[in-house]
C-alpha cells in the first residue's frame, strides 16, 4: 500500500506540473513551437519525471490537456493544483515551470504575466521567490539553481538507501541518521523539520521510482569527486552503525554506490576502515 500511495502521489504531482506548463503555453491563445520545446526540455531535465518513457509522457500531456478542457473555471484548476502540490517545494517548482514557458520567447505577454501572478497568489509564492526564479530563467539558468535544491538532500538520500537496504530501518541506523544531521557540519544549516522532510522525500522517491533510477539521480546531482566521497562516507557510517560488519544487502548498496560514483577500491577501503 505505501508503494501504491507513493506512485499515485508522484503521478498526481507530475500531472499538475504538466498542466501548469500547458496553461502557461495556452495563456495568450496560441501555443508556439518554442513553448512546446521548452516544456519537453524542462520535463527531461527534472528528476521528478525520471524514468518517464516517451509514450508515457505523450499520454500524460494528452490526459492533462483533457483535464484542463473539462474544468469549469480557473479556480477549480487552481484548487486541484493545491491538492496535488501540497508542499511548498513543488509549488515553487510549478511556478518556475510556468515561468519558463511564459519567458520561452524571451518576453512574456501581459496575459502570461497575469497568469503568473494568479499562480503566485494561488500557490503562495513570495515576491522574493518570484524575483529569484525569474532572474535565473532570464539568465538561462537551471531551475535547480532557482529552487535552491540543496546537496544536503542528496546526501540524506544516500544514507536512506543504505538504511532501507534490508527493507527495514533498524534502531541503530535511525540513531546514526539523526546523529549525522545533528553533528555533521555538512548539515549545520538543516533544521530538524527540514531533515525529516529530506528523509521522507527520499523514502517516497525510492518507493515510487526504484533503486536504479535514484542512483542515476544521485550521480547527476553529486558531480564532484569530493561530493561523492562525502556521500560514500555517510553511507558507510550508516552501514556500520550497529557496530557490526554491513549485511549482505547493505554491502550490495555500498558496492552499487562505489560503481555509480566511480570510487577507487583504495578510497573505499579507507572510508570503510574509518567507519
Amino acid at each position: 500500500m505505501p508503494r501504491e500511495q507513493a506512485v499515485k502521489a508522484r503521478k498526481d504531482r507530475n500531472s499538475a506540473l504538466v498542466e501548469v506548463m500547458l496553461l502557461a503555453a495556452m495563456a495568450d491563445g496560441k501555443v508556439s513551437q518554442r513553448e512546446i520545446q521548452t516544456l519537453l526540455r524542462r520535463v527531461i531535465e527534472r528528476p521528478e519525471f525520471e524514468g518517464t518513457k516517451p509514450e508515457e509522457l505523450n499520454a500524460l500531456v494528452e490526459a492533462s490537456a483533457q483535464r484542463l478542457s473539462k474544468a469549469h473555471d480557473l479556480e477549480e484548476i487552481l484548487s486541484s493544483f493545491r491538492a496535488r502540490l501540497p508542499d511548498h517545494k513543488n509549488r515553487m517548482l510549478a511556478f518556475g515551470l510556468a515561468a519558463s514557458i511564459a519567458f520561452s520567447d524571451h518576453r512574456a505577454t501581459r496575459t502570461e504575466l497575469g497568469l503568473l501572478k494568479t499562480f503566485q497568489a494561488a500557490l503562495g509564492i513570495s515576491e522574493d521567490e518570484v524575483a529569484q526564479i525569474i532572474d535565473v530563467i532570464e539568465g538561462g539558468g537551471s531551475l535547480s539553481e532557482a529552487l535552491g535544491e540543496p546537496l544536503e538532500r542528496l546526501f540524506a538520500e544516500v544514507m536512506v538507501l543504505v538504511s532501507a537496504a534490508d527493507g527495514r530501518l533498524k534502531e541503530a541506523e535511525a540513531r546514526a541518521l539523526v546523529e549525522s544531521f545533528a553533528s555533521d557540519p555538512l548539515f549545520h544549516n538543516v533544521s530538524p523539520e527540514r531533515a525529516q522532510a529530506f528523509v521522507s522525500e527520499a523514502v517516497a522517491a525510492l518507493a515510487a521510482e526504484g533503486l536504479p533510477e535514484r542512483l542515476q539521480v544521485l550521480a547527476r546531482g553529486l558531480t564532484t569527486h569530493t561530493q561523492r566521497l562525502k556521500a560514500y562516507r555517510l553511507a558507510t557510517k550508516i552501514a556500520h552503525a550497529s557496530g557490526q560488519e554491513p549485511s549482505l544487502s547493505e554491502q550490495r548498496i555500498l558496492n552499487m554506490l562505489q560503481a555509480t560514483f566511480g570510487l577507487a577500491d583504495d578510497e573505499v577501503a579507507r572510508l570503510d576502515r574509518e567507519a
